[in-house]
Formats: structure tokens, sequence, C-alpha cells
């Protein structure tokens, strides 16, 4: 039906317009393929077609120009199909009458045409095709258009990202050629501004899977290139999806029509609803190259303003589409000013190919196809054609690509506000500043990661750091405490430079608690390596000298309850202090030198362990929380970790058996044995069990830091109690040295009695010698009694028995 109608107004136009003319002068014929009825793609012939026939009327109406000529139109329709398009051509060369030009409309159908026009010397004016790929003079030698090619949006896309500060972009596209080589240039320019390009996905038909791979991407500010048709389903799987709304900005295509999101052709099955597309396509931006003059009120070279073609535009269009009383117009009604320009500058190209070739008395109408001579004028006229126009400034650069500037818009409550625009040559960007953002601020090109340093929480880290400093203030406190009683028995027994080391340990295990809790809050990246080297460095050595103090009393112990067993002398003997530190001083030695390897070779430094990204919990804004916690490690942390571990290890395990071997014996020597070896019970057992734990919970700071805290006091406060309680008890309850067996189970006698007792001890050890020498004595009288036996006894004489040796020795002592 629509075709009909159109060949009934290409009839009525020839009847008032060509046909009158056709009587006294030549016609200049032109052939005209236009998108039209197809079901995919660009159909703007549906308001090009129309604009060309006006475009036609007014040429003709001018006396001034192709006088004795008329223009005349052959059109067909191409759908948007390049092998469509292709037939149509061929229909227009190989039918009579003679075209001298062609024009087309939709870059399939323009690549396709003016590739092979070429061969018959055509020029082809193209009123809608904006592929990059036709700027290609080698590919396609005869081509112009008055429509600006695609590419003359990119530099406006790339000065709107560093305008607003997006360096991370995402691309969607259909699978067309147009689009194809627009993304290309894209790509390049991005890549020459510093922009990256996330992701670049396409579709044939659906893009449902494409748009969810935007999301998966973290894609922000999207750039779209798809005809309308694909649009409307872009759109609807857009709002499916929620991308849209404060926290992404889309670029859309400007030369869809103002309502295309609110259109819904009766062929299109969207699972969406008209508000949903308004919804989603709220905010989103456009460029487009100006197709409209934007001076209302200036006059063009057909004599009218806009506002003169626009009316009688629509009111052609009124009899096909009645809704564009409501604003709703055909398809191509944003590029119709391009068809009628078009037609213009073949009418302007025209007239002066004419004026040249009268020079040489020939005449355009004897143009053929081989005709090399006439082509190259009619190229030559029209790529120098410029004028004013409906579509603005009319003029063909060096590809035969139309110089133009674009505008910018934004979809605000509904409808297109422009908000400026862009000069490609001169680098000049017009703001008008009425862009309107969901949200109140401009969208950010990603989901903003602020990394969150997870620190030990500051009340936790004053609680522990108090009872450390009350810890250290005791210990002290013991250390003057034993210093100043050194002389007392209680004191004296127990060994306090012994003592006096394991105190000093346990000041310097509890002063690492402080250490432990520095992190972020406190200490610089770049100081906390060495915040690492000394939480090594002192918790080591600290619990070297407490634990290792312990450990040599609880040994030597051992050492003189086994010798006692072969040498009862042993139990007598004082322990020499010396034996005690050199142990001490023995275990230090392996740490330094441990530790000192560790250090040159690998040492710790501050590794971050990162945490999966989190919503923030109150706040409005577009981030996300990516949690770090910070750890000391080196590059062979578990080599180094299994060394100390196993000779730790190793030592509290031998700690362990001898304290449970030397449990229930009391040396005079060392008084305080049984409470050191309770120590080492507690200290071992806490090792034993903090070391794993830690390593496990080592991803939770507060935890780790409580558990490993709490363990260094329990153990520091219980060795400190064991040891020293009972000794503060005894001295403050006798201060004048008297008997101190009551709260000290393990202390020595009074002094009177331990004279007594080595006065005896002396007596005994006499008694014991003489005991032995009789007894060899009596040996040697027993072996000499045997051998005067057996002679007596061979001889027959009977000798008297000798005295009994219990006479004898008694005699003897006596």
């Amino acid at each position: 039906m629509y075709r009909l109608q159109c060949v009934v107004v290409v009839l009525l136009y020839r009847l008032a317009f060509v046909l009158p003319r056709q009587n006294d002068a030549h016609v200049l014929h032109i052939g005209g393929i236009f998108p039209i009825m197809g079901q995919g793609g660009w159909q703007g012939g549906q308001a090009c077609m129309p604009a060309a026939h006006m475009a036609l009327e007014d040429v003709n109406k001018r006396k001034d120009l192709l006088p004795g000529y008329v223009l005349e139109l052959h059109q067909n329709d191409s759908e948007c199909e390049p092998g469509l398009g292709a037939s149509v051509m061929y229909d227009l060369l190989y039918n009579q009458p003679q075209k001298l030009m062609l024009l087309a409309g939709c870059s399939t159908v323009c690549t396709t045409v003016a590739e092979a026009a070429k061969m018959w010397h055509l020029v082809v004016l193209c009123y809608g095709a904006s592929s990059p790929a036709l700027s290609d003079r080698n590919r396609f030698p005869t081509l112009f258009r008055t429509h600006p090619s695609a590419t003359v949006h990119n530099p406006t896309r790339i000065k709107l990202m560093k305008k607003f500060g997006w360096s991370r972009v995402a691309i969607l596209q259909q699978a067309e050629e147009v689009f194809i080589s627009t993304v290309e240039d894209l790509e390049a320019r991005c890549s020459e501004a510093g922009i990256e390009i996330i992701t670049r996905q396409s579709f044939l038909s659906d893009p449902a899977d494409a748009v969810r791979n935007l999301r998966r991407q973290d894609a922000r500010i999207i750039v779209g290139l798809f005809y309308v048709v694909a649009a409307r389903r872009v759109l609807c799987e857009v709002y499916n999806q929620k991308l849209y709304g404060k926290s992404y900005v889309w670029f859309f295509i400007g030369w869809y029509e103002d309502n295309w999101f609110e259109f819904r052709p009766k062929n299109e099955e969207l699972n969406c609803t008209i508000d949903n597309m308004r919804e989603a396509a709220e905010g989103h931006l456009t460029t487009e190259a100006i197709m409209w003059n934007q001076n209302k009120e200036e006059r063009t070279i057909s004599g009218m303003t806009i506002v003169d073609f626009q009316t009688r535009l629509d009111d052609i269009l009124e009899v096909k589409y009645p809704d564009i009383k409501k604003k709703r117009y055909p398809e191509g009604y944003q590029e119709a000013p391009l068809a009628y320009d078009a037609v213009w500058a073949v009418a302007l190209a025209f007239n002066k190919t004419m004026d040249r070739l009268h020079k040489y008395g020939k005449r355009l109408t004897e143009f053929n196809y081989n005709n090399k001579e006439i082509a190259g004028e009619i190229y030559s006229s029209i790529n120098s054609t410029q004028f004013l126009g409906i579509s603005g400034f009319v003029a063909f650069n060096s590809e035969g690509d139309r110089i133009a500037l674009t505008q910018i818009e934004q979809v605000i409550n509904g409808s297109y506000k422009q908000l400026g625009f862009y000069d490609t040559q001169a680098d000049n960007l017009t703001w008008f500043d009425v862009e309107v953002w969901n949200g109140g601020k401009v969208p950010q090109d990603r989901t903003i990661i602020k990394r969150v340093l997870r620190t030990v929480s500051l009340p936790l880290f004053i609680c522990m750091c108090s009872l450390s400093s009350i810890g250290i203030f005791v210990a002290i406190g013991l250390i003057i405490f034993n210093l100043w009683n050194k002389h007392r028995r209680v004191i004296q027994s127990s060994h306090p430079v012994c003592n006096t080391i394991m105190l000093i340990g346990i000041i310097v295990c509890l002063a690492s608690i402080f250490l432990l809790g520095l992190d972020g809050n406190f200490v610089s990246p770049d100081s906390y390596p060495s915040v690492c080297q000394a939480r090594a460095w002192l918790l080591t050595t600290g619990f070297t000298l407490s634990y290792g103090a312990m450990f040599s009393k609880v040994w030597r112990v051992h050492r003189l309850t086994t010798k006692a067993k072969s040498d009862p002398k042993v139990r007598t003997r004082k322990v020499e202090p010396w034996k005690l530190y050199s142990m001490v001083t023995g275990l230090l030695v392996v740490d330094f030198v441990i530790l000192l390897v560790w250090q040159l070779q690998d040492p710790l430094q501050r590794k971050l362990e990162m945490f999966p990204s989190e919503q923030p919990t109150n706040s409005a804004d577009d981030f996300k929380l990516s949690p770090e916690l910070e750890h000391c490690e080196s590059d062979h942390n578990n080599i180094w970790l299994g060394v100390m571990y196993g000779y730790k290890g190793l030592v509290l395990v031998f700690g362990l058996f001898l304290a449970y071997e030397t449990r229930s014996l009391k040396v005079k020597q060392i008084n305080d044995s049984r409470y050191v070896g309770m120590s080492i019970y507690n200290v071992v057992v806490l090792c034993l069990i903090t070391a794993p734990v830690t390593m496990v919970i080592a991803s939770q700071q507060d935890a780790s830091y409580t558990f490993v805290a709490l363990a260094i006091i329990f153990c520091c406060f219980l060795s400190m109690a064991l040891i020293f309680v009972p000794k503060v008890i005894e001295v403050v309850r006798h201060p004048r040295d008297k008997a101190e067996s009551k709260y000290n189970p393990d202390a020595g006698v009074s002094k009177e009695e331990e004279e007594k007792y080595q006065k005896l001890v002396t007596e005994n050890e006499e008694l014991q010698r003489l005991i032995a020498q009789k007894e060899e004595k009596i040996k040697l009288l027993k072996d000499r009694l045997a051998e005067r036996e057996v002679p007596a006894g061979k001889s027959g004489i009977f000798l008297a028995p000798p005295p009994t040796i219990t006479q004898d020795v008694h005699d003897e002592h006596v």
C-alpha cells in the first residue's frame, strides 16, 4: 500500500512540475535508492524520499539554476539490504534513461553502490551513510556524502570523556560494518587519549548476553553503536539488568528520532513497558552531527528557513504518518535535511559542470558511462560545491565527507536537551552547563575501590598495653626485690641472678606486646618492616631469657639427681652459677644466629592480605571497600618459621620432660625447683596451643592479637607468681631470716641446724671411710686363712683357730 502511495506521489509531482517543462527543456536524470520498507537497519527513506522530492520541486522552480534543464529522480526501495541495493542500482543503470548521478542511503547499501559505481564513472552522493569505511578514497573514489562520517562522533565522545574525567569505558556494538569501522576508529582515538576500553561486546540481534557481560566487567561508561531497532532491544535489556541510574552513563547515536525509546512498532516484541523504557533512557547522552541549521530565522539557498522546511515536510508526511502531530516522526526525519541538501548539491554541481562544458562546446546530456571527461567535471564540480542549506553549511573535504559540527544532547525528564556543540576542526567545545546527573554528581567510570586497612581495635590495644605495662612494673619491682634481698638464703638458694635474667626476659616479652599491636594506625608502610624485625628479635630474645633461665634450673636439678644415684657426694656440692648462665647464653647464641641469618638473607617485609570487596554499610556513594591486613612475612617465611618453631619446640618438649622427671624432687641447691617445673608446664602448654591457633586466625587481627597478647601476659604473670610470691611472703613474714619452710617447702634449714648437719655429714663420711678400710683388711685376712687351712690338713697337724674377725676389728679400733 505504501509503495502504491509513493508511486502516486511521484506521478502527481511529474504531472505538476516536470512534464510542463519537458516540452521545451532537456531532462537530467538521477537515480535514487531509499531504504523504506525493511525490517532492520536504518529505514530513513520514509522521511528522506519526500524531502528529496521537495528539493526537486524547489530546484526546478529556480530559473537561474540549470537553465533549460530539469532534474528528474528515479527511485526505488533498497530496504537497507546491500544485495537488494545492488539489484536496484543495476535496474537504474541498465534501464533508460541514462543516469548522471546516484543518490543512496544506508551505509551498507552505500558501500555496495559506491564500490560498484566507479566502474560506470558515476558519482554517488549519500544522504544517509555514516560508515567510516566510506572515507577510503582508494576504495570509493567517486563517493560524496551530505551525512557526516560516524567518526565525527568519536572526537566528541573523547572530548566528553576527558571533560568528565572518564578513563575507563566499554563498547556495545551491533555487528554491522558501519559500527565495526566506527569502533575501530574509537579504539584508536581512545588509545591516543589514554582511555582504557575494558570490553568490546557485539551482537547480531539479541543483545541480552552482551549486556550481561557489561555488568560482569563492571562497565559504567558505555558507548552504544546500533540501529534504532536494536537500540530499543538494548534499552529494554539495560532496564532488565539494571544497568542505568546514577552509576551508569550511556552514549547512544544521536540520529535516532527524539521519541525512539517511547515508540513501539507492532512488529517489535519487547519485554518492557514504555515507562520502563523511559526510566532506562533517562540521563543518557547522544552525539550527532548537526543535521538542522541552528539559526532558525536564517534564509537558506532555497529561500526557506528551518521553520518553513519543517512545516512543509510535516504537511507532506502527515498524509502517511498522522502521529506527527503527536511528535512521533517516521524514521529518517532527522536526516531529511541531508536528503534535501543532497539534491541541491547535485543541482549546483550540474549547473557548474554545464558552465565548464559550455566552454568546450559540450553538453551535460552527452554523458555516458564511458565518458571519463564529463565524469571528471562532475566530480570536480561537486567537490567544490559549497552553500548554506537546511542542514547548515554544506561542504566536502578531500575524502568526500561532510564537514559539520557535532551537538551533544541528554535525555532530561524524558526529552532531549541540548548540552553543547563541538567543532572538531577547531577543537572547540561550547558547553551550556545544563546537564543533569542522577544522584547530583558526575558518575564514576568504575566502582571506586577504597583500600581499608584492617587494624587492631584501639580500645583492645590500650587494654593489652595496660596489662603489659602492669606486668613490666611488677617485673621491675621483683628485680629490685631480688637484688635487695640477695643475701637472704631463700633468695640465694634460688640463684638470684638467674631469676633476674628470667625477669628481664619477661619484661622483654611484655614489651613485645606493644610492637605486636603496632600497625597502620601508628606506623607508616616504610617503617613497618623495622617493626617486624623488632617483633621477631624482642619476642625470641625475651622467650629465651625467661624460659631459658627456668630451663637451666630444671636441667641442673635433673643432672644433680641423676648423678647422685652413682655419686652420693653430688647432693652436697654447690651448683656453679656459671653452668646455669652458660646454658642461657647457649640458647641465646642459637637465637641470634638464626635471626641474623634470617634478617640478612630473607628479611621480614610488609605483606598485605587482600579480602573480597565489601559494600559500605552507611554510605550513598558508589564505592566498595577493599579490606587489607598487614602481615610480617618474608619470601620463604614458612621455612624460617619451621626452623624457629622446630628449635623452640624441641626446647619446650625437653623442658616439659625434665619438669616431669623432677616433679617430686627437692634439691637444697635450687630451692624453687618445683615452682620452676610448674611454670614450665604452663609455658609449654600455652605455647603449643598459641602457635597453631594464631596461624589459623591470622586473618582476624583482633582475635589474633588478643590471643597472643593474653598468652604472653598469662605466662609472664603466672611464672612471676609461682617463683616469686613464696619468696616475697617468706621475706615479709620473716624479715630476720628465721625458718623459711612454711611458705617455701623447698627452702633449707636454719643456720644452727645447718652447722650441725654439716658436722654430722663430715663424721659420717669419716666413718664410711674407716669401714671401707676395715672391710678391705677383712678380705685380706680371709685370704690368708684360706691359704693356711690347705697345707695343715694334709700333714694331720691340727692348728688352733685364729681369733674371730669381729674381735680383731674391735681390738684394732680400740
